[in-house]
C-alpha cells in the first residue's frame, strides 16, 4: 500500500509565501503544494519558477497554482497573507488590514471541507492565529501561529556567535507576543545543556562583561534590523513555516516556540502567545508549561495582557458565556469556537 500524499497550501505568494515554498520543495516537506493568491497570474508565475527547480532536488514536489474550492483535501493550509508593518512602527499596525484578509479567506477555505491544520505567519501573528481559530471552528490545537519561532531562531544565532558554538547547541525560548513585549525566558536557556547563568559565572573572564538585557532587545529588534535595510524579513520566517509544517506531516513531536491558543497554561484563558509546544500530526500536540520565576511570569502576564487587549478591540474577545477552553481538549472542538459564527457582527 502507498504512503499518502502529503499536500499543503500556501495562500499568499508575496516573499514570505514563496520563500516558504522554496524552503519547502528544497526539504521535500511534501509531494503537493498548491499556491492561492488574490492575483492568480502571481502564483501561477511562481508555481511555474519554482517547478523549474525539480531537477536541481532530491525528491520532486508537485507544485501548481489553485483556488480555496480545492483545499478540501489538503493536510496544511499555510497563510502568508499581509502586508510590512510601518518601520519603526509596530506589528499590530497590520490588525486592521489582516483581519479584513482572514475573514475573507477562512470561511471559503472551510466550505471547501477542509479539516486539517493552519498554520499562520500574518502579522500580527498572535492576534491573527486567534481569529483563524474562532473563524474556523477547528480544534486549538488545529491552528498554530509562527509565534516566536523565529525570536527564539535569532536568539540562539546570537548566542551562538557570542560563545561560540553551533546554533543547535543553544537552547531557549523567546516568550509572548511576536513583538515589543516579547521577552526571553533566561531561566530555562542552556549552552550545551550548562544554564547560561552557571557558563558565564564559570568564565568571568570570557563572558562576565555580557548584558542579558542587551541581548534580549537585540532579538526583539533583529527584524527591524533586517527591515530597514531591505524592506522585509522572508528567508527566516519561511523556514520557520516550513520546519512547523514538516514537524505536522511527519508527527514529529518536536518542542518549538510558537503561537498558540491557551486555555489555562501558564495560568491564562482566551488568548494566543508565544509558548512552547509540542507539534504532531495534529498540531499542537501539548503546550509545554516551563517553571518560570517570577520576574518571567509576570513578563508573560504584561504580554498575554497586551494581546488580550488588542482581540477585545477586535471584538475578538471569549464571550461571557464562554470562559475559556479546557486545556485537555486541544484535540476536540473547544467551547470558545461557539461562538465563531458570530465572528464580526
Amino acid at each position: 500500500m502507498g504512503r499518502k500524499t502529503r499536500k499543503v497550501a500556501i495562500v499568499g505568494t508575496g516573499l514570505v509565501g514563496s520563500s516558504c515554498a522554496y524552503a519547502m520543495i528544497n526539504q521535500a516537506v511534501c509531494e503537493e503544494l498548491m499556491l492561492i493568491n488574490r492575483s492568480p497570474e502571481n502564483a501561477l508565475a511562481q508555481a511555474l519558477d519554482l517547478s523549474h527547480c525539480m531537477d536541481f532536488t532530491h525528491s520532486r514536489t508537485k507544485i501548481y497554482a489553485g483556488h480555496y474550492d480545492q483545499c478540501g483535501d489538503m493536510d496544511v493550509i499555510i497563510l502568508a497573507v499581509g502586508g510590512n508593518p510601518k518601520n519603526p512602527g509596530s506589528r499590530l499596525d497590520l490588525l486592521d488590514s489582516s483581519m479584513e484578509m482572514v475573514k475573507g479567506i477562512i470561511p471559503p477555505i472551510m466550505e471547501s471541507g477542509f479539516s486539517g491544520t493552519f498554520v499562520v505567519a500574518t502579522n500580527p501573528v498572535d492576534i491573527v492565529t486567534y481569529a483563524v481559530w474562532r473563524l474556523s471552528g477547528l480544534p486549538r490545537g488545529q491552528v498554530i501561529g509562527t509565534g516566536t519561532s523565529i525570536d527564539s531562531s535569532r536568539l540562539k544565532t546570537i548566542l551562538s556567535e557570542i560563545f561560540p558554538v553551533e546554533p543547535r547547541s543553544v537552547q531557549g525560548f523567546v516568550m509572548g507576543e511576536h513583538g515589543e513585549s516579547q521577552f526571553v525566558a533566561w531561566s530555562h536557556v542552556t549552552i550545551g545543556g550548562k544554564p547560561i547563568g552557571q557558563v558565564i559565572q564559570q568564565n568571568q573572564s570570557r563572558f562576565g562583561h555580557l548584558d542579558l538585557d542587551e541581548i534580549a532587545d537585540r532579538t526583539r529588534l533583529a527584524g527591524w534590523e533586517i527591515y530597514k535595510r531591505k524592506g522585509s524579513t522572508h528567508y527566516g520566517i519561511g523556514n520557520a513555516l516550513a520546519s512547523i509544517t514538516r514537524s505536522v506531516l511527519n508527527d514529529d513531536h518536536r518542542i518549538m516556540a510558537v503561537s498558540a491558543i491557551l486555555g489555562g497554561e501558564y495560568g491564562q484563558q482566551s488568548v494566543c502567545a508565544g509558548v512552547p509546544a509540542i507539534i504532531s500530526a495534529n498540531g499542537v500536540h501539548e503546550v509545554v508549561e516551563l517553571n518560570l520565576n517570577a520576574e518571567e511570569q509576570e513578563k508573560f502576564g504584561r504580554s498575554c495582557d497586551l494581546i488580550r487587549s488588542f482581540l477585545e478591540s477586535a471584538q475578538l474577545a471569549a464571550p461571557p458565556e464562554a470562559p475559556g477552553v479546557d486545556p485537555a481538549r486541544l484535540g476536540q472542538a473547544d467551547a470558545g469556537n461557539a461562538a465563531s459564527a458570530e465572528f464580526g457582527a
